[in-house]
């Protein structure tokens, strides 16, 4: 489905039991579509009317029409669930969707109401550099000053713009010029600082392995969300939620669960 936005083509679906009372939406990670998250959705799409969507500049919606920082992704994102007349959910976010839920879960002004996170190998922690990476990136910025210098770059276009091309990380040289940009403000954000301020009861979910949001990341965040906690997917990596599916979809159950179930056992567990 497709729903205008502030102007902006938003691609989305929603599944599982309209009657629901229940709400979750899943917010994706850099570069990916909507698709990829269909097993998390399909996880608790039995008792849950959960909203897949792509971004802005993500999957099959419109890109911005200028560099966005997650907290503008934040306002967007109100403004989506205001037109869908969503009021209560639960926010799941993987990767670069979790750097969008800590910006709305440290907001005062949401037009609706978290009733939980879940955090999957989330983005949101700068790591510090060493003294040999700082160095290394001041080479690489002087070196790109001067190649990308008018003079120069008329000498050697096309050497110059495929060495541009080949820096960065996967994410950053798969991503259109202004998604670059967009990217670039994000990875420069660190959000430990709000962490505390987080008050939702906070499920992390993380690959054993995962080289892109390291599992000290996981640790740090347990530390500073005060009603958090870990869990470690053994052997996994990024996408830990699909390489470890069974064990994903256990944990995620059990704890949407737990509410029911102390229910059921008289607010005791």
């Amino acid at each position: 489905m497709t729903k205008v936005i502030d102007g902006y083509n938003i691609n989305y679906k929603i599944t599982g039991p309209e009657e629901s009372d229940k709400t979750a939406v899943i917010l994706q990670g850099w570069g990916t579509g909507l698709d990829l998250y269909d097993f998390a959705a399909e996880c608790i799409n039995d008792g849950y009317r959960v909203v897949q969507l792509d971004l802005p500049g993500f999957g099959e919606s419109d890109e911005p029409r200028e560099p966005w920082r997650p907290a503008d992704y934040a306002d967007f994102f109100c403004r989506f669930m205001e037109k869908l007349g969503i009021t209560r959910t639960v926010l799941i976010g993987h990767s670069y969707g979790g750097r969008v839920i800590i910006k709305l879960a440290t907001r005062d002004d949401l037009p609706f109401e978290i009733e939980k996170i879940i955090l999957v190998d989330s983005a949101g922690i700068m790591p510090e550099r060493s003294a040999a990476q700082k160095r290394k990136v001041k080479r690489y910025k002087m070196m790109r000053n001067f190649l990308t210098s008018k003079p120069v770059h008329a000498m050697f276009p096309e050497v110059i713009d495929y060495w541009m091309s080949q820096q960065g990380s996967d994410d950053y040289r798969n991503s259109s010029p202004m998604m670059k940009k967009c990217l670039v403000m994000a990875v420069n954000e660190d959000q430990r600082d709000a962490l505390p301020e987080i008050k939702q009861e906070t499920l992390l979910v993380w690959g054993e392995f995962d080289d892109a949001t390291p599992l000290s990341d996981a640790k740090l965040m347990e530390e500073r969300i005060p009603d958090a906690g870990l869990v470690v997917l053994e052997g996994a990596g990024h996408y830990s939620f699909l390489e470890r599916p069974a064990q994903f979809r256990g944990i995620i159950r059990s704890f949407l669960d737990a509410d029911a179930a102390a229910a059921a056992c008289g607010g005791e567990l």
